[in-house]
């Protein structure tokens, strides 16, 4: 296996986040800088070659960051991209093994916040973007673009569960929502939303 130094990694795996994988631009700025962040941390450790990468790196850069202060959910969000990254990295040969298949991801709290503010909203719709990057599932395209859909309108969860193919107005933009006490109205949504259900509409109908 050739030696591949660690300033050559970023730019192959961008490349391959943007041009083979098409994701958001906001989704692969967190791939890059949680990879940016381990290979930090592999020269502290005197790793130079990526071909020595192995478990216990991605732990210590973990742990790591635990130690700094890292929330639970941003931990759990660097183990999912850094996952992605070893799978992609064992697939172009560039480590002998996948060696982040085993890695466990941590679980977040499961007390949530009565109401979200708009960095935890930000957040928890950047994990979902991570998720549909690292498993491009029916299940988790739906979930990313319902919660993309409740940010970007305001909607209820009920309204958004009652939703029809017919209430979805793609010219405009807008969906048609039927509220409390059955009175009907249209809710603007923008183009992060709208792209976000296209795609989890388009996979749904897929045979």
């Amino acid at each position: 296996m050739p030696e591949t130094r660690l300033s050559e990694v970023v730019a192959s795996f961008e490349h391959h986040l943007r041009s083979e994988r098409n994701l958001a631009t906001h989704t692969v700025r967190a791939y890059l800088g949680d990879l940016a962040s381990l290979l930090k941390q592999l020269e502290i450790l005197g790793v130079e070659r990526i071909e020595d990468l192995d478990l216990s790196h991605i732990r210590s850069w973990l742990a790591t960051m635990q130690v700094k202060g890292g929330a639970r959910t941003s931990l759990s969000r660097r183990a999912v991209s850094i996952r992605l990254f070893t799978q992609w990295a064992f697939k172009a040969g560039l480590i002998s093994s996948d060696v982040g298949v085993s890695l466990a991801i941590p679980k977040a709290h499961r007390t949530l916040p009565e109401v979200l503010d708009i960095p935890n909203a930000l957040l928890a719709m950047e994990a979902l973007s991570v998720r549909v990057g690292e498993e491009e599932t029916p299940l988790a395209l739906r979930d990313c673009a319902m919660v993309e859909v409740l940010y970007a309108s305001g909607a209820r969860v009920a309204e958004l569960c009652g939703l029809n193919l017919l209430d979805i107005d793609y010219e405009r933009q807008t969906l048609r929502v039927l509220g409390k006490g059955n009175k009907e109205r249209t809710i603007p949504i923008g183009n992060p939303a709208m792209t976000a259900l296209r795609r989890g509409l388009r996979r749904a109908v897929q045979p």
